[in-house]
Protein backbone atom coordinates (compact mmCIF):
# COMPACT_ATOMS: atom_id res chain seq x y z
CA UNK A 1 0.00 0.00 0.00
CA UNK A 2 1.60 3.44 -1.08
CA UNK A 3 1.88 6.35 1.98
CA UNK A 4 -0.51 8.65 1.95
CA UNK A 5 1.09 10.68 4.86
CA UNK A 6 -0.31 14.23 5.78
CA UNK A 7 3.05 16.05 5.72
CA UNK A 8 3.18 19.98 6.72
CA UNK A 9 -0.69 19.90 5.42
CA UNK A 10 0.46 18.08 2.51
CA UNK A 11 -0.70 14.87 1.01
CA UNK A 12 2.48 13.31 -0.30
CA UNK A 13 1.72 10.03 -2.59
CA UNK A 14 4.86 8.04 -2.62
CA UNK A 15 5.31 4.46 -3.84
CA UNK A 16 8.47 4.33 -1.12
CA UNK A 17 6.66 3.88 1.55
CA UNK A 18 4.50 0.61 2.89
CA UNK A 19 1.94 0.44 5.36
CA UNK A 20 4.76 -0.29 8.24
CA UNK A 21 6.37 2.96 7.38
CA UNK A 22 3.15 4.64 7.82
CA UNK A 23 2.84 3.01 11.55
CA UNK A 24 6.20 3.98 12.45
CA UNK A 25 6.07 7.27 11.22
CA UNK A 26 2.44 7.78 13.20
CA UNK A 27 4.08 6.40 16.00
CA UNK A 28 7.15 8.74 15.97
CA UNK A 29 5.36 11.74 15.06
CA UNK A 30 3.43 10.49 18.34
CA UNK A 31 6.09 10.30 20.53
CA UNK A 32 7.89 13.62 19.12
CA UNK A 33 4.84 15.48 20.03
CA UNK A 34 4.78 14.03 23.37
CA UNK A 35 8.19 13.90 24.78
CA UNK A 36 10.19 16.34 22.40
CA UNK A 37 8.11 19.71 20.57
CA UNK A 38 6.46 20.73 24.50
CA UNK A 39 10.41 21.02 25.67
CA UNK A 40 12.51 21.91 22.25
CA UNK A 41 12.62 25.91 23.26
CA UNK A 42 14.09 24.87 26.73
CA UNK A 43 16.44 22.75 25.11
CA UNK A 44 17.63 25.29 22.48
CA UNK A 45 18.12 27.71 25.48
CA UNK A 46 20.03 24.89 27.39
CA UNK A 47 21.95 24.38 24.62
CA UNK A 48 21.74 20.87 24.65
CA UNK A 49 19.49 17.63 24.30
CA UNK A 50 19.18 15.81 27.41
CA UNK A 51 20.38 12.17 27.58
CA UNK A 52 17.11 11.17 29.26
CA UNK A 53 15.57 12.09 25.80
CA UNK A 54 17.90 9.57 23.78
CA UNK A 55 17.09 6.57 25.92
CA UNK A 56 13.77 7.18 25.83
CA UNK A 57 13.98 7.40 22.06
CA UNK A 58 16.19 4.07 22.41
CA UNK A 59 13.43 2.97 24.28
CA UNK A 60 11.05 2.75 21.93
CA UNK A 61 13.22 1.41 18.72
CA UNK A 62 13.45 4.81 16.91
CA UNK A 63 17.20 4.65 16.71
CA UNK A 64 19.36 2.96 14.57
CA UNK A 65 16.35 0.89 13.24
CA UNK A 66 18.06 -0.72 10.43
CA UNK A 67 20.26 -2.36 12.75
CA UNK A 68 19.94 -6.29 12.61
CA UNK A 69 18.17 -7.79 15.40
CA UNK A 70 20.98 -10.11 16.35
CA UNK A 71 22.64 -6.63 17.52
CA UNK A 72 18.99 -5.29 18.68
CA UNK A 73 17.76 -3.34 16.30
CA UNK A 74 14.85 -4.03 13.76
CA UNK A 75 16.38 -4.91 10.63
CA UNK A 76 14.17 -2.20 8.57
CA UNK A 77 15.04 -0.77 5.37
CA UNK A 78 16.64 2.67 4.54
CA UNK A 79 12.96 4.49 4.33
CA UNK A 80 12.83 4.03 7.98
CA UNK A 81 16.14 6.03 8.64
CA UNK A 82 14.31 7.98 5.88
CA UNK A 83 11.64 8.79 8.10
CA UNK A 84 13.24 9.43 11.51
CA UNK A 85 15.67 11.74 9.79
CA UNK A 86 12.54 13.41 8.36
CA UNK A 87 10.29 13.47 11.95
CA UNK A 88 13.49 14.80 14.01
CA UNK A 89 14.33 17.56 11.50
CA UNK A 90 10.82 18.65 10.98
CA UNK A 91 10.56 19.53 15.27
CA UNK A 92 14.26 21.06 14.67
CA UNK A 93 17.55 20.93 13.12
CA UNK A 94 19.09 20.75 17.12
CA UNK A 95 17.49 17.15 17.16
CA UNK A 96 19.94 16.13 13.83
CA UNK A 97 22.61 14.73 16.36
CA UNK A 98 20.26 11.74 17.28
CA UNK A 99 19.83 11.36 12.97
CA UNK A 100 23.55 11.56 12.67
CA UNK A 101 24.33 9.17 15.22
CA UNK A 102 21.53 6.70 13.80
CA UNK A 103 21.80 7.23 10.08
CA UNK A 104 25.90 8.19 9.65
CA UNK A 105 27.69 7.21 12.25
CA UNK A 106 26.51 4.10 13.65
CA UNK A 107 26.46 2.38 10.23
CA UNK A 108 30.31 2.77 9.92
CA UNK A 109 30.38 0.14 12.74
CA UNK A 110 28.13 -2.06 10.87
CA UNK A 111 29.61 -1.93 8.11
CA UNK A 112 33.16 -2.30 8.55
CA UNK A 113 33.32 -3.82 12.54
CA UNK A 114 34.61 -6.88 13.57
CA UNK A 115 32.31 -9.26 15.20
CA UNK A 116 33.20 -8.48 18.53
CA UNK A 117 33.12 -4.76 17.50
CA UNK A 118 28.98 -5.28 16.62
CA UNK A 119 28.42 -7.25 20.00
CA UNK A 120 30.30 -4.77 22.00
CA UNK A 121 28.81 -1.12 20.20
CA UNK A 122 25.86 -1.99 18.23
CA UNK A 123 23.46 -3.04 21.30
CA UNK A 124 23.76 0.41 23.28
CA UNK A 125 23.72 2.63 20.01
CA UNK A 126 20.45 0.94 19.63
CA UNK A 127 18.87 1.35 23.13
CA UNK A 128 20.62 4.97 23.31
CA UNK A 129 23.26 4.30 26.23
CA UNK A 130 25.61 4.67 23.70
CA UNK A 131 26.17 7.94 22.16
CA UNK A 132 27.82 8.09 18.96
CA UNK A 133 30.15 11.22 17.37
CA UNK A 134 32.70 11.14 13.72
CA UNK A 135 35.53 12.80 14.05
CA UNK A 136 36.81 14.39 10.80
CA UNK A 137 37.09 17.95 10.40
CA UNK A 138 40.43 20.02 12.09
CA UNK A 139 41.22 23.30 12.65
CA UNK A 140 43.03 23.42 9.64
CA UNK A 141 41.42 20.51 7.60
CA UNK A 142 38.20 20.06 6.40
CA UNK A 143 37.21 19.54 3.13
CA UNK A 144 40.23 18.40 2.02
CA UNK A 145 40.59 15.14 4.50
CA UNK A 146 43.38 13.59 2.86
CA UNK A 147 45.18 16.73 4.60
CA UNK A 148 44.51 15.82 8.31
CA UNK A 149 47.11 15.44 10.63
CA UNK A 150 45.60 13.62 13.87
CA UNK A 151 48.20 10.67 13.83
CA UNK A 152 47.87 7.72 15.11
CA UNK A 153 51.29 5.34 15.73
CA UNK A 154 51.21 2.04 16.89
CA UNK A 155 53.26 0.89 19.79
CA UNK A 156 52.90 -2.50 20.60
CA UNK A 157 49.45 -3.58 20.55
CA UNK A 158 48.26 0.29 20.85
CA UNK A 159 47.94 3.32 19.20
CA UNK A 160 48.97 6.43 20.19
CA UNK A 161 46.69 9.29 18.93
CA UNK A 162 48.09 12.85 18.51
CA UNK A 163 46.01 16.12 17.35
CA UNK A 164 42.74 17.74 17.58
CA UNK A 165 39.41 17.48 15.97
CA UNK A 166 36.86 20.69 15.91
CA UNK A 167 32.91 20.87 14.93
CA UNK A 168 32.35 17.91 15.94
CA UNK A 169 28.26 16.97 16.20
CA UNK A 170 27.37 14.97 19.32
CA UNK A 171 30.98 15.98 20.63
CA UNK A 172 30.16 16.62 24.52
CA UNK A 173 27.43 13.82 24.80
CA UNK A 174 29.33 10.91 22.80
CA UNK A 175 30.62 7.45 24.51
CA UNK A 176 32.45 6.04 21.36
CA UNK A 177 34.10 8.60 18.83
CA UNK A 178 35.27 7.13 15.51
CA UNK A 179 38.41 9.14 14.91
CA UNK A 180 39.62 9.34 11.81
CA UNK A 181 43.90 9.59 12.10
CA UNK A 182 47.30 9.40 9.98
CA UNK A 183 48.67 5.77 10.78
CA UNK A 184 50.95 6.31 8.20
CA UNK A 185 51.86 10.26 7.88
CA UNK A 186 54.50 9.25 5.20
CA UNK A 187 51.36 7.55 2.53
CA UNK A 188 51.83 8.48 -0.88
CA UNK A 189 49.39 9.90 -1.97
CA UNK A 190 48.44 10.91 1.46
CA UNK A 191 44.91 9.63 1.74
CA UNK A 192 46.40 5.89 1.59
CA UNK A 193 47.64 6.83 5.30
CA UNK A 194 44.15 7.20 6.80
CA UNK A 195 42.55 4.72 9.23
CA UNK A 196 39.30 4.73 11.44
CA UNK A 197 39.74 3.97 14.81
CA UNK A 198 37.13 3.81 17.61
CA UNK A 199 37.68 5.82 21.16
CA UNK A 200 35.78 5.48 23.84
CA UNK A 201 34.98 8.64 26.33
CA UNK A 202 37.09 6.98 29.36
CA UNK A 203 40.17 6.61 27.03
CA UNK A 204 43.55 8.17 28.63
CA UNK A 205 44.30 11.27 27.32
CA UNK A 206 41.29 11.97 25.49
CA UNK A 207 39.72 14.94 26.34
CA UNK A 208 36.90 17.44 25.18
CA UNK A 209 37.26 21.24 24.51
CA UNK A 210 34.97 23.84 24.34
CA UNK A 211 31.38 23.38 23.55
CA UNK A 212 31.43 25.24 20.71
CA UNK A 213 29.02 28.80 20.31
CA UNK A 214 27.08 28.29 17.27
CA UNK A 215 24.73 30.93 15.38
CA UNK A 216 22.17 28.15 14.98
CA UNK A 217 21.31 24.07 15.91
CA UNK A 218 21.47 25.39 19.61
CA UNK A 219 20.43 22.21 20.90
CA UNK A 220 22.71 20.09 19.23
CA UNK A 221 26.33 19.50 20.96
CA UNK A 222 29.14 20.69 18.86
CA UNK A 223 32.91 20.42 20.50
CA UNK A 224 36.55 20.57 19.99
CA UNK A 225 37.79 17.09 20.61
CA UNK A 226 41.52 16.58 22.02
CA UNK A 227 43.57 13.70 21.83
CA UNK A 228 47.48 13.96 23.53
CA UNK A 229 49.24 10.73 23.69
CA UNK A 230 45.65 8.79 24.15
CA UNK A 231 46.48 4.90 23.83
CA UNK A 232 43.63 2.84 21.72
CA UNK A 233 44.27 -1.13 21.76
CA UNK A 234 44.59 -2.14 18.13
CA UNK A 235 41.46 -4.07 18.55
CA UNK A 236 39.36 -0.28 17.97
CA UNK A 237 41.06 -0.53 14.16
CA UNK A 238 37.48 -0.30 12.62
CA UNK A 239 37.97 -1.87 9.43
CA UNK A 240 41.63 -2.26 7.86
CA UNK A 241 44.63 -0.12 8.39
CA UNK A 242 45.24 2.73 5.28
CA UNK A 243 41.34 2.11 4.28
CA UNK A 244 40.07 5.07 6.19
CA UNK A 245 39.77 7.58 4.06
CA UNK A 246 37.76 5.19 1.37
CA UNK A 247 34.99 3.95 4.27
CA UNK A 248 34.30 7.63 4.27
CA UNK A 249 33.82 8.12 0.85
CA UNK A 250 31.75 4.69 0.59
CA UNK A 251 29.27 6.50 3.12
CA UNK A 252 28.94 10.19 1.82
CA UNK A 253 26.25 8.95 -0.45
CA UNK A 254 23.80 8.47 2.10
CA UNK A 255 25.07 11.38 4.55
CA UNK A 256 24.65 13.44 1.92
CA UNK A 257 21.38 12.15 1.31
CA UNK A 258 20.46 12.57 4.85
CA UNK A 259 21.61 16.71 4.25
CA UNK A 260 19.63 16.99 1.53
CA UNK A 261 16.26 15.83 3.51
CA UNK A 262 16.85 17.58 6.41
CA UNK A 263 17.14 20.81 4.40
CA UNK A 264 13.77 20.13 2.71
CA UNK A 265 12.20 19.33 5.26
CA UNK A 266 13.27 22.83 6.84
CA UNK A 267 11.91 24.00 3.58
CA UNK A 268 8.36 22.69 4.31
CA UNK A 269 8.01 23.65 7.59
CA UNK A 270 9.26 27.18 6.67
CA UNK A 271 6.79 27.29 3.86
CA UNK A 272 3.94 25.77 5.34
CA UNK A 273 4.38 28.81 8.50
CA UNK A 274 4.61 30.99 6.15
CA UNK A 275 1.06 30.10 4.79
CA UNK A 276 -0.31 30.46 8.00
CA UNK A 277 1.29 33.61 9.03
CA UNK A 278 0.45 35.82 5.42
CA UNK A 279 -3.63 34.50 5.67
CA UNK A 280 -3.73 35.62 9.01
CA UNK A 281 -1.97 38.56 9.35
CA UNK A 282 -3.67 41.96 7.64
CA UNK A 283 -2.30 45.12 6.39
CA UNK A 284 -4.04 47.71 4.36
CA UNK A 285 -7.41 46.30 5.79
CA UNK A 286 -6.86 42.69 4.22
CA UNK A 287 -4.83 39.95 4.54
CA UNK A 288 -1.60 40.01 3.06
CA UNK A 289 -1.68 36.89 1.19
CA UNK A 290 -3.93 38.99 -0.84
CA UNK A 291 -1.01 40.75 -2.25
CA UNK A 292 0.07 39.90 -5.36
CA UNK A 293 4.18 39.72 -4.29
CA UNK A 294 3.13 37.85 -1.29
CA UNK A 295 1.21 35.14 -3.88
CA UNK A 296 3.93 34.84 -6.18
CA UNK A 297 6.99 34.74 -3.43
CA UNK A 298 4.54 31.73 -1.90
CA UNK A 299 3.84 30.29 -5.65
CA UNK A 300 7.73 30.07 -6.06
CA UNK A 301 8.78 28.78 -3.13
CA UNK A 302 6.07 26.16 -2.98
CA UNK A 303 7.12 25.05 -7.02
CA UNK A 304 10.84 24.75 -5.50
CA UNK A 305 9.87 22.80 -2.91
CA UNK A 306 8.00 20.36 -4.30
CA UNK A 307 10.78 19.82 -7.03
CA UNK A 308 13.09 19.18 -3.82
CA UNK A 309 10.49 16.81 -2.37
CA UNK A 310 10.19 14.57 -6.04
CA UNK A 311 13.82 14.65 -6.58
CA UNK A 312 15.04 13.39 -2.63
CA UNK A 313 12.06 10.63 -2.85
CA UNK A 314 13.38 9.85 -5.95
CA UNK A 315 17.01 9.38 -4.40
CA UNK A 316 15.62 7.75 -1.61
CA UNK A 317 14.26 5.33 -3.62
CA UNK A 318 17.41 4.71 -6.23
CA UNK A 319 19.68 4.48 -2.44
CA UNK A 320 17.06 1.28 -1.09
CA UNK A 321 17.99 -0.30 -4.46
CA UNK A 322 21.85 0.36 -4.16
CA UNK A 323 22.46 2.48 -7.16
CA UNK A 324 25.04 4.61 -7.57
CA UNK A 325 23.82 7.73 -7.33
CA UNK A 326 26.91 9.97 -6.71
CA UNK A 327 26.40 12.54 -9.25
CA UNK A 328 22.90 12.72 -8.02
CA UNK A 329 23.30 13.23 -4.44
CA UNK A 330 25.70 16.00 -4.61
CA UNK A 331 23.17 17.85 -6.97
CA UNK A 332 20.36 17.20 -4.47
CA UNK A 333 22.87 18.86 -1.83
CA UNK A 334 23.70 21.92 -2.72
CA UNK A 335 20.40 22.42 -4.76
CA UNK A 336 18.25 21.61 -1.65
CA UNK A 337 20.47 23.22 0.82
CA UNK A 338 20.97 26.38 -1.47
CA UNK A 339 16.91 26.59 -2.19
CA UNK A 340 16.36 26.13 1.81
CA UNK A 341 18.64 29.03 2.54
CA UNK A 342 16.28 31.13 -0.02
CA UNK A 343 13.44 30.18 1.48
CA UNK A 344 14.09 31.05 4.72
CA UNK A 345 15.17 34.50 3.74
CA UNK A 346 11.99 34.80 1.65
CA UNK A 347 9.97 33.62 4.65
CA UNK A 348 11.35 35.75 7.14
CA UNK A 349 10.82 39.15 5.02
CA UNK A 350 7.48 37.83 4.43
CA UNK A 351 6.55 37.49 8.60
CA UNK A 352 8.11 41.40 8.26
CA UNK A 353 9.65 42.73 11.84
CA UNK A 354 7.62 39.11 13.71
CA UNK A 355 10.12 37.18 11.65
CA UNK A 356 13.01 38.52 13.75
CA UNK A 357 11.53 37.73 17.03
CA UNK A 358 12.47 34.51 18.75
CA UNK A 359 9.58 33.40 19.79
CA UNK A 360 8.70 33.07 16.15
CA UNK A 361 9.67 29.59 14.68
CA UNK A 362 10.74 30.79 11.30
CA UNK A 363 13.83 32.91 13.29
CA UNK A 364 14.84 29.63 14.50
CA UNK A 365 14.81 28.23 11.02
CA UNK A 366 16.75 31.03 9.64
CA UNK A 367 19.10 30.61 11.92
CA UNK A 368 19.52 26.64 11.46
CA UNK A 369 19.28 26.49 8.03
CA UNK A 370 22.97 28.11 6.46
CA UNK A 371 24.98 25.54 7.93
CA UNK A 372 23.54 22.74 5.75
CA UNK A 373 25.34 24.26 2.86
CA UNK A 374 28.60 23.74 4.51
CA UNK A 375 28.33 20.32 6.36
CA UNK A 376 29.00 16.65 4.61
CA UNK A 377 30.95 18.04 1.89
CA UNK A 378 30.49 22.16 1.25
CA UNK A 379 28.26 23.33 -1.81
CA UNK A 380 31.43 24.04 -3.60
CA UNK A 381 32.48 20.65 -3.16
CA UNK A 382 30.06 19.40 -4.12
CA UNK A 383 29.86 21.10 -7.98
CA UNK A 384 33.62 19.67 -7.86
CA UNK A 385 32.19 16.38 -7.92
CA UNK A 386 29.50 17.18 -10.34
CA UNK A 387 32.01 18.29 -12.70
CA UNK A 388 34.20 15.65 -12.36
CA UNK A 389 31.50 12.96 -13.12
CA UNK A 390 30.02 14.76 -16.00
CA UNK A 391 33.92 14.25 -17.27
CA UNK A 392 35.37 17.93 -16.90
Amino acid sequence: MKESAVLNNQKVQTSIFTDEHVMFRDSLRKFLEKEAVPFFDQWEADRIIPRSFWEKMGEKGFICPWVSEEYGGLGTDFAFSAILGEELARVGAGLTGIGTHSNIIVPYIASFGTEEQKRKYLPGCVSGEIITAIAMTEPGAGSDLASIRTTAIKDGDHYVINGQKTFITNGIHSDLIIVACKTDPKASPPHKGVSLLLVERDTLGFSRGRKLNKVGMHSQDTAELIFENARVPVSNLLGEEGKGFSYLMTKLQQERLIASLNALVAAEDMLQLTIQYVKEREAFGRSISKFQNTQFKIAEMATEVQIGRTFVNDLIAKHINSEDIVTQVSMAKWWITDMAKRVATECMQLHGGYGYMEEYKIARRYRDIPVTSIFAGSNEIMKVIISKQLGL
